[in-house]
């Protein structure tokens, strides 16, 4: 019976996620569902990113979170439009939301639209929430282990951002294993090293971006 009932809720969810995609793409809106733990630098690449791009293509954000809107205020303070889902202790956003959020924003105004997601590297894997493409988001300081104890994030995403790199040398992260490890989960992924306090490598990622967007609009 439980089974029926996820697999039920996960098709009207699916249904809901295409509408959005549809209408996303109809409208050259390219769309970014962002993964990650809590504390793996989720915000911090999205403040990056809207800092980086601002000349160059128009983002919104959709931010959510479980109760407050402290990360939705630090993207708000760089001057990108924002929309906060409180999930009220759910522990992903689902597309019902994300279309409920949408809503909210000027689409004529907008080209790249990032979802930033629930911290979580498990529930948010299984909801489709009408995006082109996810991105996991992976810190140095959560250990080499990650990608094959929660692999479908890692086998669901376009990307992944190997973050805090410059703490390479204060932590025990075998690099060479997590990236053998993801290779093997998923070989197409781009795998993108940054540090967000630095800047390092953030030059790739934001070249990553750029031509998804212009890929969309063809």
């Amino acid at each position: 019976m439980e089974i029926t009932v996820m697999s039920n809720i996960l098709e009207k969810n699916d249904e809901t996620a295409a509408e959005l995609n549809a209408m996303l793409t109809s409208r050259g809106i390219f769309t970014l569902n962002l993964l990650g733990s809590p504390g793996c630098g989720k915000t911090s690449l999205v403040e990056q990113t809207v800092g980086l791009l601002r000349n160059e293509l128009a983002i919104a954000i959709i931010e959510g979170d479980l109760y407050t809107s402290k990360d939705a205020d630090r993207i708000a303070a760089q001057g990108a439009p924002v929309v906060q889902i409180n999930t009220q202790g759910g522990c992903h956003l689902d597309a019902a939301m994300v279309k409920e959020a949408v809503a909210q924003l000027d689409l004529d105004k907008i080209d790249l639209l990032i979802i930033e997601n629930v911290g979580n590297l498990v529930c948010p894997a299984e909801f489709a929430v009408g995006e082109h493409a996810k991105v996991v988001v992976l810190s140095v300081t959560e250990g080499e282990d990650k990608p094959l104890k929660y692999p479908l994030v890692f086998r669901q995403s376009a990307a992944v951002v190997l973050n805090k790199i410059d703490l390479l040398p204060y932590t025990n992260f075998a690099i060479d294993s997590a990236v053998r490890d993801i290779a093997r989960l998923n070989s197409q992924a781009a795998l993108i090293q940054v540090s967000c306090r630095t800047g390092e490598g953030l030059s790739g990622w934001i070249e990553w971006l750029k031509r998804q967007a212009a890929l969309l609009k063809g």
